[in-house]
């Protein structure tokens, strides 16, 4: 009997040799994937509740890529036809061959084959009906709007996605890799009068849809938020001591210093490389954060990235001195590092790039309850509203937040921000917590591959003098 992975690995494997003598390096990447996405409104009117269905749809797809390198020039080309590869890999050496000038520069990696699945523990969402997973979305839409007639606007979004790559190189190496996700997404705005407050929650997963059933606690939670805010003080603005939970940490760590340690960035930058340089302090020696898809079970988990290259942990930042940074194949090359498996793409029709996979800040040894102590006035802060950063500045909006007082929680309020500095802020983390929590709600976006699945962890956190936004 007739094996087709084993006859479309050869096919591959003849195609490559035909081309390999070429370029300096070549690279096929298949990707098969299907999923589900529903995206359902809910608006509360005077006599009911309306449900309008936005998306509704599964896909099937099937598609490849190309790259190809000479001299240090590459070449890229995409197609969803098998029967295309040849003539697909004809122009991607074509056109490495045309811009290659200078010297390939390809950090080593291990030679091999190996097939792999990440398993799922709960159920396959490709054996739920589409019907059951609007329901759910219902379901959801309905707790949102039932919290209060406050709540003016809904909106819930499901997805999940089950891919399997094949990515096959000149080098040798053969990798077939598959795995399955999930995420939810939730939101719920309030009005009252002229006031308008949002709560929004996410979740994701790659254990099962089972997962994606039991958030009811957690979806209600987003409307009660909005609504309660329209209520609340605003903070009033200025630079205060702030304690963060760790779902803000991981944001933190993950958006502020994550993208900065991706090596693309800072070989594209030479003023930023000089800022990010190797056995710089920029934190207290209890401060370590890593990025790595090997430990298991997280949304940005794999044994492979799409260069082939094994999943590793990185350290970034040891003891508060910054040790490592995050590489593909050809910045660890073009910086005499070692890669690190963080060559990544959003699907076939991208091409990797150096991207974060599970980011987190290591846990501490001061107790969560000791960490508000000996603040007369400042600010603590959990969950996320949302955020934006540029370069080494950010901007981040809490999901909610109290004033500590004389070391005690006191009132609630609203309209927190906090601003800063990312390396003047990791200086100034004064404590860190001896809890800690995977976040696995990310999807990141860069150079415009958005919803790459992330994890983000990490412990609270102390930071002294952080700028928060409010009234004047």
């Amino acid at each position: 009997m007739a094996n087709p992975l084993a006859d479309l690995q050869n096919q591959i494997s003849d195609t490559l040799k035909r081309y390999q003598h070429r370029v300096d390096y070549l690279a096929i990447r298949l990707e098969a994937s299907e999923g589900t996405d529903i995206f359902i409104r809910g608006i509360q009117k005077e006599s009911h509740a309306d449900h309008q269905i936005e998306t509704l749809s599964e896909d099937v797809s099937l598609g490849g890529q190309v790259r190809a390198c000479y001299k240090g020039g590459w070449g890229f080309s995409s197609f969803n036809r098998l029967s295309q590869l040849g003539d697909r890999v004809e122009e991607a050496v074509t056109a490495a061959r045309l811009v290659g000038c200078e010297q390939t520069e390809l950090a080593p990696i291990p030679i091999l084959t190996d097939i792999c699945q990440l398993p799922l523990t709960r159920t396959d969402p490709r054996q739920i009906d589409l019907k059951d997973k609007k329901d759910l979305c219902d379901r959801y839409i309905e707790q949102l709007l039932s919290v209060s007639p406050r709540i003016a606007t809904t909106s819930v979004r499901y997805s999940d996605c089950a891919k399997r790559l094949l990515i096959a190189t000149s080098e040798g190496s053969f990798i077939d890799q598959s795995w399955v996700d999930l995420e939810m997404r939730f939101a719920a705005t309030a009005r009252d009068g002229e006031t308008v407050q949002t709560g929004r929650e996410t979740s994701g997963s790659r254990r099962g849809y089972e997962d994606m059933t039991t958030l009811d606690k957690q979806v209600k939670s987003a409307a009660e938020r909005a609504v309660e805010a329209l209520e609340l003080p605003s903070v009033r603005g200025g630079a205060y001591p702030v304690v963060i939970d760790p779902i803000l940490s991981g944001l933190f760590v993950h958006e502020a210093f994550g993208h900065l340690s991706e090596a693309d960035m800072a070989y594209e930058n030479p003023d930023l490389l000089e800022v990010m340089t190797l056995g710089r302090r920029f934190g207290g020696e209890d401060l370590q954060i890593f990025d790595g898809a090997a430990p298991q079970g997280h949304r940005g988990s794999y044994f492979y990235d799409d260069e082939a290259t094994p999943a590793t942990t990185t350290q970034l930042i040891e003891n508060g001195v910054l040790v490592g940074r995050l590489h593909s194949r050809e910045t660890a090359g073009r910086l005499g590092e070692a890669a690190t498996g963080n060559a990544r793409c959003l699907d076939y029709q991208h091409s990797p790039i150096v991207r974060m996979t599970n980011t987190w800040i290591g846990r501490g040894t001061t107790p969560v309850d000791q960490l508000c102590a000996g603040i007369k006035e400042g600010v603590y802060a959990r969950n996320w509203l949302g955020g934006m950063t540029n370069g080494e500045m950010f901007t981040f909006s809490a999901g909610e937040a109290w004033m500590i007082r004389n070391g005690e929680l006191a009132e609630k309020v609203r309209d927190v921000t906090l601003s800063g500095n990312v390396f003047q802020t990791l200086a100034d983390i004064e404590a860190i917590g001896d809890d800690f929590y995977w976040d696995e709600s990310g999807g990141c976006g860069k150079g415009g591959q958005n919803g790459l699945p992330v994890g983000c962890g990490g412990p609270s956190l102390r930071i002294n003098n952080v700028v928060v936004g409010g009234e004047a």
